[in-house]
This record gives structure tokens, sequence and C-alpha cells, in this order.
């Protein structure tokens, strides 16, 4: 760690702390993640979900892992830089984004997160606060602590995302969901990019339900059976709701971006479209 000057402190987590630091060779910032607990050899840091995805994962839209560092028992990644999340550039707008920049944004999502699932993965904890970026030209999905092989064998733990990007199969106890949750995270987050506010913001997981539902409206059965198994199994009963039109809600969406997130909020996930799939992206220009 002698190579790297830390600066200050970016964040705090659970499962580590993340500081600004600087090279000592070349002067380049990175962002130092140390991690909490102590690792004592280098195969458990190897086994490490976070690492064994990001060696796999070199793409312009996913954050960049330079290095593992391990010094006394002590854990560190050392990522490339980014000035702030998605979160923050929305929390310091005083008016809503133009439709063109939500495209740009929503563009170099789906490209990460296409390549993230061709390549195996899926994420898991899609939110505002692990997509980082440097303003809204540059944005790359980062925080790969949940990230899961596609092949892995479920059951998987209920417990995954901020309970405003969990999607209703997750919310339902499945143990067997795939892909199609980081699909219904970033149509919540595209819906947020709109309003400059949450979507569905439940304050626990039943009421996260009835704020789907509010907006959505009730599904039918013949529209997602697996959801009423499930909802059965645990004794539950969806609240009865007429669906509000997402225009109505988000009136400086166009056509095709309500029918995009119309698509990726779909109660069933086998009907969500995958993260490569949106044409509502395709003409979108790449900042140089």
């Amino acid at each position: 760690m002698n190579r790297y000057t830390t600066m200050r402190q970016l964040g705090d987590g659970t499962y580590g702390s993340v500081l600004m630091g600087k090279s000592n060779e070349s002067g380049e910032l990175v962002a130092i993640k140390r991690m909490k607990r102590k690792f004592y050899s280098w195969d458990e840091c190897m086994n490490l979900r976070e690492v064994k995805s990001l060696k796999k994962l070199n793409h312009a839209n996913v954050i960049k892992l330079k290095e593992v560092i391990r010094e006394n028992d002590h854990l560190y990644f050392i990522f490339e830089y980014m000035k702030e999340n998605l979160y923050q550039l929305m929390k310091d707008r005083n008016k809503l984004f133009p439709e063109s920049v939500i495209r740009n944004i929503m563009y170099q999502i789906l490209q990460g997160l296409a390549f993230i699932h061709k390549h195996g993965f899926f994420h898991r904890d899609m939110k505002p606060e692990n997509l980082l970026c440097m303003g809204p030209e540059l944005v790359k999905i980062a925080d790969f602590g949940l990230a899961r092989e596609l092949r892995s064998q479920p059951p998987y733990t209920d417990y995954v995302s901020t309970r405003w990007y969990r999607a209703p199969e997750v919310l339902l106890r499945s143990s067997v969901y795939s892909s199609p949750i980081d699909v219904w995270a970033v149509g919540s987050i595209m819906a947020e990019l709109y309003m400059l506010r949450p979507l569905f913001p439940g304050t626990s997981e039943v009421d996260e339900i009835f704020k789907i539902c509010q907006v959505l409206g009730t599904p039918k059965k013949s529209d997602w059976p697996e959801g009423y198994q499930l909802a059965s199994s645990m004794n539950f009963r969806f609240p009865q709701c007429v669906p509000i039109n997402l225009k109505t809600l988000i009136p400086n969406a166009s056509n095709e971006a309500i029918q995009l997130m119309t698509e990726m909020l779909n109660w069933d996930p086998k009907k969500r479209p995958t993260a490569s799939q949106p044409c509502f992206l395709v003409e979108v220009e790449r900042p140089n």
C-alpha cells in the first residue's frame, strides 16, 4: 500500500470503506476499498465474488479493478476513481434531465449490464448508489459484492438489493431468480432519472409490493401464475389496485421510454427484455 497515498474517505458500507487515493508513481487518482474483515490467505481473497467477477469483466461501463493488495491480513481493492454516483447526480439537480441525457445514461447502464450477463454473472444490487459516474457523460456499474454466477446453483438468499429496486419475485421470496432482477432494478432507476425521486419507495417488503401494485396494478393470475404460487406460500394476498398509466406519472418521458420502462417493469421475470434488447437506446450518440 506504500505505492498509494490516501486522501479522504468517500464512503462506508457493510463490508468495507472506500477512500480516495493517489498513485505515488503516476499521480493518478484511485478509489481504495478496504475490506472490514481480515483475510488470512491469498486463496480466500481470490474466491471473493467481487474479485472473481471483476477479474473477468473488462468493459467501458463496468468499474475497473486495477489491483488487489493483501497486507497485514487486510484486503484492499484498487479501483479507477469516479467522481460521484448516480444518486448524488440526481440529488444535486434542481431541474429535470432532458431525455437525451437519460437516454445516454441508460444506454451506458444497459451496455454494461448486457456485458455482465453475457459473461455469466448477475449483479443483484443495481441501484443509483452503485452506478458511478463522471457527470452524466460516463457511467459505470460498480460494487459486485452481491454478484452471482448465472450458472451457480439456486436456492439463492432472498435478501438482495436495496428494497426500492427489488424485483417482485425476490420480494415474494423466490429462491430461483436470475438476471431479470437486474432488469427490473434498471427499469426503476430509469423512472427515477425522469422523476428525480424513487418510483417505488416502500418502507418494508410488504409495503414495497403495495407500492408496486399502486403503480402497475394488481397482476392477473394468468399473467404471472408463479407469482401467485410464491404469494400463497407466504400467505400473502395481492392488494386490489388499478394500474396508473406511467405517462401520467412521468409526463416528461417519450412514448418509447414509457414502453421500455413498462417492459422492464413486467411482473413476470420471463417477460422482461434482456439488457441487450431495448431498441429505445439504439440511436444514442456515444459521448467522445
